[in-house]
């Protein structure tokens, strides 16, 4: 387990509740980037994978928690895309 690995996930993990909750409340898709969301939820899965077959410890918790924090904010993407589609049809 590495000191700076804690660090570096907990750093980038500090900054998701913010952004999910932007996302949550502005209901809008716009500064998102769908393709930036997606690269990080990928290498969020191959540090998990990482931990289950090379290095297993503890630090895999904070890969899990943030990966689930990225994909929330990949589905409030999606349902703010879809807000956006409607309300301009009406």
């Amino acid at each position: 387990m590495s000191i700076f690995e804690i660090g570096m996930l907990v750093c980038f993990g500090a900054a998701w509740p913010a952004s999910i909750a932007k996302s949550y409340r502005s209901r809008s898709t716009e500064g998102k980037s769908i393709l930036f969301l997606f690269i990080l939820f990928v290498g969020y899965i191959f540090g998990i994978l990482n931990k289950v077959f090379y290095r297993y410890d503890y630090v895999i918790f904070l890969y899990i928690l943030n990966s689930a924090m990225v994909f929330t904010d990949i589905m409030l993407y999606f349902r703010n895309r879809h807000i956006e589609r409607t309300s301009k049809r009406a």
